[in-house]
């Protein structure tokens, strides 16, 4: 029987067709992400033609601290989703409701400390950042109201992951529609009829959060797998080591994506003063790809996820073929949409550039190179994210640890260090393909053997069931 045939019965992620699972879970959760970065994306364009190059350089700044937000998110989140669809594989249902409600009560704690934590530590966090002295009072502005969205950013993400893993990708889809929409309508009033500035946006990013919190709050009390009760949401600390285990591969590849950032900005900032284009217009353009950039991580993040219920579900019931044939399938996937990408980086730079406000023609001569040259291997981009997720999902937790932080980590922190000294300024520039390139090598390597074991696995479950009783 093929991997993606589908048999008259069973649980669906077990045995319907795999081109069609893939889209049931995968365009909700890809929908849910960009919608997610929407939020960042809606206030960086009303942002940059409101407020200008210096509030593009401010959202920059801010921008560590929203990773750093979803990479608690992702902790959680994934670590409960896979720890959830691996129990019911295994059809442990008890362990299955442990998972659940200790994961979002470990998200509500998590969610609360970044917040009180960037509440006492504001100013010293956007300088570490690479806040400028004409873009710091911006960054303040800004900071001063997001921080507050914060506890909701981490809710909404996590519940999320969780929701698609109970079978409802829809509703987890609108979780996050529903705020985004609010927040365009919100910004666009805020920031024009009533002219409150980058202020403004950030009023708007936090009220829209928090409807989508209340969204997502409101779905556990008809949660699918099993009815979920109060006392079912206390800590149990049996099972965290679990979740934290099966998160934290997620969780590293935005702690180093946040580390990254920050030393970015400080690089494009000491060597930009050095060139014919200052500090602070590298710092706003810097901002504006990360944030085209963004797209791309929620579509390839979004589909990651879309799969993780089918690799985890199917890992547990020891289905191999369905395995690998789900990754692959995700590949294919991924790379469509990497190349359409890539063509659009290539030959748009200046149209894609302009929608997050103009600048004078250095600003744009060096945006288009920023995005042309950095963004290059975006045509092979989902291949790592979807590794790690492959891994992190069949419960392969070193690897996983490995590779989400092999592009960020060993492979572009270090070039970000080097590559300057040589090349100034381009060398920033050239450090993103080539880190890129190298991470999609050591995935594709990693995977290899992974199909390798997979197959060792099937052959001997095959000859188990062939000996006599």
């Amino acid at each position: 029987m093929r991997p993606d045939a589908a048999p008259a019965q069973g649980n669906p992620l077990g045995t319907a067709p795999l081109g069609g699972l893939i889209r049931k879970f995968a365009i909700p959760s890809i929908i849910g992400m960009l919608v997610g970065a929407a939020y960042n994306i809606t206030d960086q364009i009303f942002i940059g033609q409101v407020v200008g190059l210096l509030g593009n350089a401010a959202t920059n700044v801010v921008f560590p601290l929203i990773s750093l937000s979803i990479a608690l998110a992702q902790m959680t989140g994934v670590g409960t989703a896979a720890n959830f669809n691996l129990s019911l594989g295994a059809r442990r249902e008890d362990r299955a409701r442990a998972f659940i409600g200790t994961g979002l009560t470990l998200t509500l704690i998590f969610g609360l400390g970044i917040t009180l934590v960037v509440l006492l530590l504001e100013t010293p966090i956007l300088l570490l950042c690479g806040a400028t002295e004409t873009v710091l009072p911006y960054a303040q502005d800004y900071l001063g109201i997001v921080v507050y969205g914060l506890f909701f950013q981490v809710f909404t993400m996590a519940a999320g992951t969780i929701i698609r893993a109970d079978r409802s990708p829809s509703y987890a889809m609108f979780s996050s529609v529903i705020g985004a929409v609010l927040n365009v309508f919100l910004d666009w009033l805020f920031l024009y009829p009533l002219g409150w500035g980058i202020r403004g946006a950030a009023a708007a990013t936090v009220i829209s959060q928090g409807i989508s919190f209340l969204v997502c709050l409101a779905y556990f009390p008809r949660f699918k797998a099993f009815s979920l009760s109060r006392k079912d949401l206390r800590l149990r600390p049996e099972v965290i080591p679990a979740i934290l285990k099966l998160g934290v591969s997620n969780f590293l590849n935005h702690l180093v994506m946040m580390l990254v950032n920050i030393a970015m900005n400080n690089t494009l900032t000491r060597y930009g003063a050095l060139s014919i284009y200052g500090s602070d217009i590298p710092l706003a353009v810097s901002g504006v790809v990360a944030k085209v950039n963004m797209i791309m991580v929620s579509f390839a993040v979004g589909l990651a996820h879309g799969c993780q219920p089918i690799l985890s579900f199917n890992m547990g019931a020891k289905n191999y073929p369905r395995v690998k044939a789900t990754y692959r399938k995700a590949v294919a996937v991924g790379l469509v949409f990497s190349f359409c990408a890539f063509f659009l980086f290539q030959c748009f730079p200046r149209q894609i550039i302009s929608i997050f406000g103009s600048g004078d023609p250095l600003y744009f001569e060096f945006a288009e190179d920023y995005l042309r040259i950095f963004m290059f291997m975006v045509c092979l981009f989902s291949i790592q994210p979807l590794s790690v997720n492959y891994f992190t999902s069949i419960g392969a937790v070193k690897q996983g640890i490995f590779l989400s932080v092999s592009r960020q980590g060993f492979l572009l922190l270090p070039l970000l260090a080097i590559l300057p000294r040589f090349l100034g300024l381009d060398g920033v520039l050239y450090a993103g393909p080539a880190a890129d390139l190298m991470a999609v090598i050591l995935s594709l390597a990693m995977i290899r053997r992974s199909f390798r074991r997979l197959t060792a696995l099937e052959k001997e479950a095959k000859e188990t069931e062939s000996l006599p009783l």
